[in-house]
């Protein structure tokens, strides 16, 4: 799937949930143009697979853990994305740096 210019997510052979493709697309669209900089002729990120604990699930970390492994392997300065535990609020509290509530259908 394309994400941004010549930017493109390939998802795993075996498929993903909807959420979760959703959110590795969301993961690599908060690096889309560092991306395009660094790689100007287009790049394709391919997935081999999603794996995480049911016990804990929640579908951002995908976001998260594409947005990690694109710090890691391209050496891209931070997005600002993170997640913290919030008791007050029930549970875990993501931030996506200058991105306010992704798939959110209100005005930005």
């Amino acid at each position: 799937m394309q994400i941004h210019r010549n930017i493109w997510l390939g998802p795993p052979a075996a498929g993903l949930h909807w959420k979760d493709a959703a959110w590795l697309a969301f993961g690599v669209s908060l690096n889309a143009r560092a991306l395009s900089e660094l790689a100007p002729d287009g790049v394709l990120i391919r997935t081999s697979s999603l794996d995480y604990p049911l016990s804990d699930y929640r579908s951002e970390v995908a976001a998260l853990a594409m947005d990690g492994w694109l710090h890691e392997r391209f050496g891209l300065e931070s997005s600002g994305a993170a997640v913290t535990y919030d008791a007050s609020r029930g549970g875990f509290a993501f931030s996506w740096g200058g991105t306010a509530d992704p798939f959110s259908d209100g005005p930005p």
